[in-house]
């Protein structure tokens, strides 16, 4: 009896039984998918809240879930403002949520200002709380102060200066040496909360601003994208074209252009073969070649085929005017940062007066 009474209250029970259940009711709710663009928000905030509901009251669970679709509401509508296409919110449980950007700012100022959206109106989210929770009374106002309450922490710690916390995005249109005092304040966090997941997440930043300005500080970060096309080669054969051998290696001309969304594209060409390609690059950066890894000669009802092997090696392309900010954008967005968690760690004492809650509670 105290062993299966231990093994509920161990967390990794409930994320296992979270996984559980989204497997086994997976299939049930994909058709939630077909309601359009909104259809993966609905099914993830479903998700979210029976998973969180394994550990929490179901009132609690769904107030909380809540709370998150009004903090990503708010950079949804923050980067409608600035013209910048973006998902409906995602749900993880135990995660959060988040939103993907179809194009990403071309500017620090508009990456602040998208930022700031979540906890500004994650912030007014909890506010409204607090306010119903003192105009009730009983059970009901316990909830609402609960809620209140981790709405107001949960907006504080995404000021952290740590990407990709809305704090670390904020950090770029005020001083990049924000990054630094979020590598302390994240040690902080870690051995107070004892935090798993944050960790892994300060681990990430720490590792990316050692990247960035410590290993490829003078020549820029190598990566490199690959890509594979199929080419039918009867056509080819037919025209005289020489096929060229499974060990065939070289490499291939190319030329790189950008789409008004900011998209990188690498056209590749293998004249020989009558052939071009293109790829797009994960970011932008500066391409130093093109080559041919790996040849394959597929034989189908219709004869030969070629599946071409491509590599693109590039390096990351570091826009310096990108953080180029006006000072008075640069003052703006630091009073507005320092008000906005001022006013949080006031409300997180005012519900803490009130009820005595406090985070560890």
């Amino acid at each position: 009896m105290q062993q299966k009474q231990k093994k509920k209250n161990n967390p990794f029970w409930y994320i296992g039984a979270a996984a559980m259940f989204i497997l086994a009711k997976g299939k049930t709710l994909l058709p939630l998918l077909k309601f359009g663009k909104v259809g993966g928000a609905i099914l993830s905030m479903f998700v979210s809240i029976g998973a969180y509901a394994l550990i929490f009251p179901w009132g609690f669970s769904i107030g909380f879930v809540l709370l998150l679709f009004v903090h990503e509401l708010g950079h949804v509508l923050a980067a409608k403002r600035k013209g910048l296409p973006v998902t409906a919110p995602v749900f993880i449980p135990f995660l959060g949520a988040l939103i993907n950007m179809k194009r990403h700012p071309r500017d620090a100022v508009t990456e602040a200002y998208m930022a700031y959206g979540g906890p500004l109106l994650g912030t007014i989210g909890a506010t409204a709380v607090f306010a119903a929770a003192y105009a009730a009374d009983g059970e009901i106002s316990k909830l609402l102060y609960s809620l209140a309450y981790v709405g107001f922490f949960l907006n504080l710690i995404n000021l952290l200066p740590i990407h990709p916390l809305d704090g670390g995005r904020i950090a770029t249109a005020v001083t990049r040496w924000l990054w630094l005092v979020g590598l302390i304040g994240g040690l902080v966090v870690i051995i107070y909360f004892r935090a798993v997941i944050f960790f892994i997440i300060w681990a990430m930043f720490a590792y990316d601003l050692y990247k960035k300005y410590v290993k490829h500080r003078n020549q820029g970060e190598e990566r490199f994208v690959t890509a594979s096309f199929l080419v039918h080669a009867e056509p080819l054969i037919e025209q005289g074209y020489l096929i060229p051998g499974t060990e065939h290696r070289r490499e291939l001309p190319f030329v790189t252009y950008s789409s008004l969304e900011g998209q990188q594209y690498v056209r590749l060409y293998w004249d020989g073969l009558d052939f071009q390609g293109t790829i797009p690059l994960m970011h932008q950066g500066i391409v130093k070649r093109t080559h041919v890894t790996r040849l394959e000669h597929m034989h189908k009802e219709d004869g030969l085929h070629l599946m071409i092997h491509c590599q693109v090696d590039y390096t990351l392309f570091e826009n310096d005017k990108y953080y180029d900010v006006p000072t008075a954008s640069r003052w703006k967005f630091g009073i507005a940062y320092v008000l906005l968690a001022a006013y949080l760690i006031g409300m997180m004492n005012a519900v803490h007066r009130v009820t005595g809650l406090d985070v560890q509670g």
